[in-house]
């Protein structure tokens, strides 16, 4: 299996929060920038307030998932960085996607389906 390319260092993300733009909701932040690559990239940050490491890894594997089902439906050549916020503890799956979807949507990032 493939894996896709994560966004790991320091300066990496502190570009995106510097040149990016970010849109947030109720359970997420998104920030995006461009990356002058062929590929997108994500970072996830998810900080101690959310919770214990137990917590923390599973929103990290939920929102990996969430970007790894929904990555042909997502324009290339981008930096996304997704911050959880605290009431994403409560969320499954299905509502982190929503969540995550509905960002990309404002920051016109979707592709068209047909």
């Amino acid at each position: 299996m493939k894996r896709f390319s994560s966004i790991k260092k320091n300066r990496d993300f502190q570009k995106v929060y510097d040149s990016g733009k970010s849109y947030a909701n109720k359970r997420l932040v998104m920030y995006v920038a461009e990356n002058g690559l062929n590929e997108t990239r994500i970072g996830i940050s998810v900080s101690k307030k959310v919770g214990n490491s137990v917590v923390r890894h599973r929103m990290t594997r939920l929102i990996r998932e969430v970007f790894r089902l929904n990555k042909k439906n997502i324009r290339s050549g981008l930096d996304i960085i997704t911050v959880v916020r605290v009431a994403a503890k409560e969320s499954d799956y299905k509502q982190l996607e929503g969540a995550f979807l509905h960002l990309c949507g404002l920051h016109n990032i979707k592709l068209e389906s047909k």
